[in-house]
């Protein structure tokens, strides 16, 4: 198991984009792995290659360390849930205080996917997006749930992944932040024009931060925290 390789979970949204930059900054061979769901944003998926040919492009000197990309079909998990991701409902929040684009289980089976794949590849770190400080409230974005579920996989694989979550103290704002100190305007401006974040998959509407319908909770984070950055360097 090769202790300078990564996998990185990058769904093709900017957390999990900027989660990329910050492991090819780090380790000699980054992999990265996908998961088509049936999600209703599936857009997200389409970006993801655009984004790393751009990476490929402008950044030469992570390029010789971007590996294979992998996607995997978790057609199952659309199956048991009912949730504004996974159907064409509108976006609330439930009775329980979460909003209803929560989808119960899906990183734990994400992380546990990846380690499969990992396990496979020979690659020790696995790199996530979750965050506990700027996010929608969901309880497998928490860090204590991205530890237990390491100590998990790595007592049912008889491994010892070690699972990154470089943005979990970090806001909105931090994120653009650090996307700025990796890679500079010109992964900023790859981050904004070539990820998607927002849940109703919507491309034809172009703000300041990038590409969605401008309302949706994942919108909303993602201009608050455009915003905060940006003020604070004007």
């Amino acid at each position: 198991m090769r202790d300078d390789a990564a996998l990185v979970l990058f769904s093709g949204g900017q957390d999990s984009a900027t989660c990329l930059a910050w492991a090819l900054d780090r380790f000699a061979h980054v992999e990265t792995l996908g998961f088509d769901y049936g999600q209703r944003h599936r857009v997200e998926l389409e970006v993801r290659a655009t984004f790393r040919a751009r990476l490929l492009r402008e950044f030469p000197h992570w390029a010789a360390r971007l590996g294979e990309d992998h996607v995997l079909a978790l057609d199952a998990l659309r199956a048991v849930s009912d949730t504004a991701l996974t159907r064409d409902t509108e976006i609330a929040m439930q009775a329980d205080g979460l909003p209803n684009t929560f989808v119960p289980g899906r990183n734990l089976i994400f992380v546990t996917f990846a380690a499969a794949l990992a396990y496979r590849r020979g690659l020790r770190h696995l790199v996530a997006g979750m965050c506990e400080t700027d996010y929608s409230g969901y309880p497998d974005c928490r860090d204590d749930t991205l530890k237990a579920l390491q100590v998990a996989v790595n007592l049912g694989m008889e491994r010892r992944f070690v699972l990154h979550t470089p943005l979990m103290r970090r806001d909105k704002a931090a994120t653009w932040v650090l996307a700025d100190r990796l890679g500079g305007a010109p992964l900023v401006e790859a981050v904004r024009e070539d990820t998607h974040s927002c849940y109703l998959g919507d491309r034809a509407q172009r703000h300041d931060w990038g590409y969605g319908c401008g309302a949706c909770p994942a919108c909303d984070l993602r201009r608050r925290g455009w915003d905060a950055w940006r003020g604070a360097h004007a």
